[in-house]
């Protein structure tokens, strides 16, 4: 992250927390702080209507609660040990004898979405899962027409909102701007040149 950004993310983060406190003054004994407590993750700003797009994805069989907590199964590392299926299933919000299947249905699923990634192992079919950038799914996903307008500038508006940059078009070699100190130089240059041709006066 830019300094530019940290310095405008504490500052934010300072309006807040002020605030905050002056709505609820005992705000602080109040809340979950991830500075003092574990079990915290990091999760995308966007989560929410990244959730949102999966289901339209999978109408009838909404893939949101199984995405959701297999984030919450990571160290922010992105990977998944599926050692205990039923157990995911139940916390995915699937009950009774067909949870487990309806579970890998869903994981299936996100796979073919390419929002996952899966590999066989002691567990069966669905032993290790690696949680794929979900903007790289969407972008191909919105490039197929499976994305609509509504939910794409959904997305779009919340993305510019929380400062995320991983849907921007990079810029081409010759569109790339060039370093300050190039730029400083190649004007030197061009005056020196201007210097030397300029004809002595009569």
């Amino acid at each position: 992250m830019a300094v530019g950004s940290k310095r405008t993310k504490a500052k934010i983060d300072r309006r807040t927390r002020q605030l905050r406190d002056n709505l609820w003054r005992d705000a602080g004994s109040r809340i979950w702080e991830y500075e003092k407590s574990d079990g915290w993750l990091n999760v995308p700003r966007s989560m929410p209507v990244i959730m949102r797009i999966l289901d339209s994805l999978t109408k009838g069989q909404p893939v949101s609660s199984t995405y959701f907590e297999l984030w919450c199964r990571t160290y922010n590392n992105g990977f998944v040990t599926a050692s205990r299926p039923r157990e995911m299933a139940f916390f995915s919000g699937f009950d009774g004898e067909r949870a487990q299947r309806t579970w890998l249905s869903r994981i299936r699923r996100l796979q073919e979405l390419g929002f996952i990634d899966i590999k066989e192992g002691p567990s069966g079919p669905v032993s290790y899962i690696l949680i794929e950038n979900p903007y790289t799914p969407l972008r191909k996903l919105r490039d197929d027409g499976m994305i609509n307008d509504q939910l794409w500038n959904a997305l779009m508006a919340r993305m510019i909102e929380i400062g995320a940059e991983d849907l921007d078009e990079p810029l081409a070699e010759d569109e790339e701007e060039e370093p300050a100190s190039k730029k400083e130089d190649a004007s030197k240059a061009r005056v020196r040149r201007v210097k030397k041709t300029k004809p002595r006066a009569l």
